[in-house]
């Protein structure tokens, strides 16, 4: 039998691709100084477009993105100015939490409060404090545990989307997307210490992502809770549940993994066409939105190495990253249906989905 580790060199590639082309975008003209917050986003010329605002989730990514796998010089002193950049933007001093989102001038502007900012933010924490140890990391990390404890859980084991900026009721419920970084936060806490409220809340969590989101015929994660209007599933996310899932000892042998394991095949044949991963599919196979996004590349890129016979597909779809969505000058976000580049703008959120994917891909060696 063939070896698939010739995929080594396109690896390679893709790594050299990422510390030369891409962070360097992140560490120059997609830096606010004065703001030390990235732009939300770069042109494809690396200018960054108008300001509208900046968000805490993006700083919570850029502060993942130079706290874990980046040794370039000067990653440490940036990952120590997003961290401060944090609490001093977007933390509310009355209510307690983080704000979504502050204007061009620092004000606050969406003053929501949503779970996947605060999943960001206790991820990101976790790993930072992972590697430096700080207390005031750690005070930050506790204070984000406790603010989803407190305010996003709910008596059925899930938690809400979005509250009001004084912890109002929005009426949102819960969504998959918002619940699967929770699990990823809840499990980089567990990667840095021993806590076992953690652990039970990601068990429970799991378990009542398996009553109310999985679709029971082939295993999918809706985007919904089940019996939703207008429900479908994402192919991208079927494959990061798998990576987060299959990763973890203590969720392997859980019912969601199991799941999510039988629902692989499916998203796959139904979700992969010519090696691009499609954006939206009903449960019935139908297409809803054919769009080819680079992070769900990222995705299933890793999800590969763990999937049994996964490995032989790797230089195809390390081929596919590289011809459909590398450039010399960074990346394209999208492809649209046909295959053109249907968005020309960079943002600074997709090099976590990399640096991630780029982690997972580290298995091969």
């Amino acid at each position: 039998m063939s070896d698939p580790r010739p995929t080594l060199p396109a690896l390679a590639r893709f790594n050299q691709h990422f510390a030369e082309r891409i962070v360097p975008m992140w560490q120059g003209p997609g830096w606010n100084a004065d703001m030390a917050l990235p732009y939300e986003a770069l042109d494809a010329q690396h200018r960054p477009l108008p300001v509208q605002r900046y968000r805490a989730m993006a700083c919570a990514r850029q502060l993942y993105l130079f706290s874990s796998r980046i040794e370039q010089p000067g990653s440490a002193e940036r990952a120590a100015a997003l961290f401060r950049s944090l609490q001093k933007h977007f933390h509310d001093a009355e209510h307690g939490g983080w704000f979504y989102s502050i204007d061009a001038q620092g004000n606050p502007l969406d003053r929501r409060k949503d779970l996947y900012t605060h999943a960001f933010i206790v991820f990101a924490c976790a790993h930072y404090w992972g590697k430096v140890g700080e207390s005031l990391v750690e005070s930050t990390l506790n204070a984000g545990l406790d603010i989803i404890d407190q305010q996003f859980a709910r008596d059925d084991g899930l938690y809400e989307a979005s509250l009001g900026e004084d912890w109002a009721d929005l009426g949102s419920g819960p969504l998959q997307n918002p619940q699967m970084h929770l699990a990823e936060a809840f499990l980089q806490v567990l990667a840095v210490r021993d806590d076992e409220h953690t652990r039970q809340s990601l068990l429970q969590l799991c378990a009542a992502l398996q009553a109310h989101f999985v679709e029971p015929a082939h295993g999918l994660m809706l985007e919904k809770p089940r019996g939703a209007v207008d429900n479908w599933y994402e192919p991208g996310h079927q494959f990061e549940w798998f990576y987060l899932l299959h990763t973890s000892p203590l969720l392997r042998d859980t019912p969601l993994h199991a799941s999510i394991d039988r629902a692989f095949s499916y998203a796959e044949q139904q979700g992969v066409q010519g090696g691009a991963v499609l954006a939206m599919l009903g449960v019935d196979g139908q297409v809803l939105d054919a769009t080819q996004r680079i992070w769900a590349q990222a995705e299933y890129l890793r999800a590969l190495v763990l999937r049994a016979g996964g490995e032989a597909r790797l230089p195809e779809q390390l081929q596919v990253l590289e011809a459909r969505f590398l450039r010399e000058a960074g990346w394209y976000e999208c492809r649209d249906g046909e295959g053109a580049v249907s968005r020309h703008d960079m943002p600074s959120t997709t090099p976590y989905h990399l640096a991630t994917c780029l982690e997972g891909l580290q298995r091969l060696s």
